[in-house]
């Protein structure tokens, strides 16, 4: 395991730089406290509260929304950080930000807007939040280009989970998909990552990748119990597992043991009824497991690495093998009892058809169709920036605003989604 000496401050003058050079300001919050409160008060933020995370926010009052995830991904990350002697503000920031690029209608969205985007470098969520972190949100100047939320390089660092460009990864077949840059952001993404090590991501990024998961695998199982799409006391171990390794891959064996390891635990829930006392022990088996997964990484990585304090590259995330086993067979609950079904629904077709048709529009009608940070993009661009600036604009845009956009640009939708 590669882990390469940092600065000889953890956090010293270098990871608090800032791409566009800001006057010092008289606070007692420090960068990276300024860096966490430049996120939570975003625009890109605030659209988390209507965008899909696994089921659409306007289907139950009950479900997760990316904004809720992303709250519930920061605290578990912070306390990881914490726990690591990490920045927490770092960690924290990174975990509010992780989802800002996710377009409308999760990962369906994502995957319209690609195909849109195929000709022009593809659209990949997490190098559409750094686009956005580091250009499209309103709050800094660079000349007369946007500048973004002009954060420090070690909370954009953090950000980005895969801190390379569409086919540079580690995996070059991987990271055809899983990126976490476009060639039009590589200006500021090779200023943050000066002096890193190739390929290798830092420990707060590694800690925000794994609290995604964690909250993801724990709190989408409990929407799918509460909202009865999943009967806990009927889950059919072979099909999850099938379901699993399409999905993510992994060990079928493994993935079945983890399974059989999770449901022994003396808080797992072997029934669900909808009382009052069914809902404390579901919440009660949420608490657990994250507490179970989040003190199984924190004790391995202290084994490794010792007691003192950890941050950027001074460590690698160690996530034993029976930790990562039950965290994906989790997430392959939520696959195979939410994920697969809703795939063959008519509005997963209606919401591409959506998305692609919307695209379509506002291309042909050109900037004054766009917002006007958008349109100025549009403006200022060749022809493929042009198709960027729509594609920008479309997935910037909620669920919600995305159909309201839909009927007002291409006609009402001949179907409620």
């Amino acid at each position: 395991m590669e882990v390469a000496v940092g600065d000889s401050e953890l956090y010293g003058a270098r990871a608090e730089q800032r791409f566009i050079p800001e006057a010092p300001k008289e606070s007692a919050r420090t960068s990276f406290e300024r860096d966490r409160a430049r996120i939570l008060h975003s625009a890109g933020f605030r659209r988390l509260g209507t965008k899909t995370q696994v089921l659409g926010p306007s289907q139950d009052d009950f479900v997760r929304t990316r904004l809720t995830h992303s709250l519930e991904v920061a605290q578990i990350g912070r306390e990881i950080g914490k726990e690591l002697g990490a920045d927490p503000d770092i960690v924290d920031a990174a975990c509010l930000a992780h989802d800002m690029g996710h377009p409308p209608f999760g990962h369906n969205g994502e995957r319209a807007l690609d195909e849109v985007a195929a000709d022009i470098g593809g659209f990949e969520g997490n190098a559409q939040t750094f686009r956005l972190v580091a250009r499209l949100e309103a709050k800094t100047m660079r000349g007369d280009r946007p500048g973004g939320l002009n954060l420090t390089r070690a909370t954009l660092d953090a950000i980005c989970k895969y801190p390379w460009a569409k086919g540079e990864g580690p995996d070059r077949e991987k990271s055809t998909r899983k990126y976490g840059v476009y060639e039009d952001d590589r200006d500021v993404f090779d200023w943050m990552r000066l002096e890193a090590p190739s390929d290798q991501r830092c420990l707060e990024a590694q800690v925000m990748d794994f609290s995604d998961d964690v909250a993801y695998s724990v709190h989408d199982l409990e929407d799918a119990v509460v909202t009865g799409r999943c009967d806990i006391s009927a889950i059919d171990v072979d099909e999850v597992v099938e379901a699993t390794t399409h999905w993510y891959g992994g060990d079928s064996d493994a993935l079945k043991e983890a399974f059989g390891r999770v449901r022994k635990l003396p808080f797992w829930v072997s029934e669900y009824t909808d009382s009052y006392r069914a809902r404390a022990a579901m919440k009660d088996l949420t608490s657990q497991l994250i507490g179970r997964f989040c003190s199984s990484v924190v004790e391995a990585t202290r084994k490794v690495y010792g007691d003192g304090r950890l941050g950027r590259y001074r460590a690698s995330l160690i996530i034993p093998d029976h930790t990562r086993d039950e965290v994906l067979f989790l997430k392959g609950v939520a696959v195979r009892y939410v994920m697969e079904p809703r795939e063959v629904e008519p509005v997963y077709y209606q919401q591409r058809t959506l998305l692609f048709d919307l695209v379509d529009a506002l291309y042909n009608a050109g900037p004054d169709a766009l917002e006007a940070p958008f349109a100025e993009e549009w403006r200022a661009s060749s022809e493929e920036g042009r198709l960027r600036a729509v594609i920008d604009q479309v997935a910037c845009l909620t669920d919600l605003s995305a159909e309201q956009w839909h009927a007002r640009n291409c006609g009402m939708l001949s179907t409620l989604l």
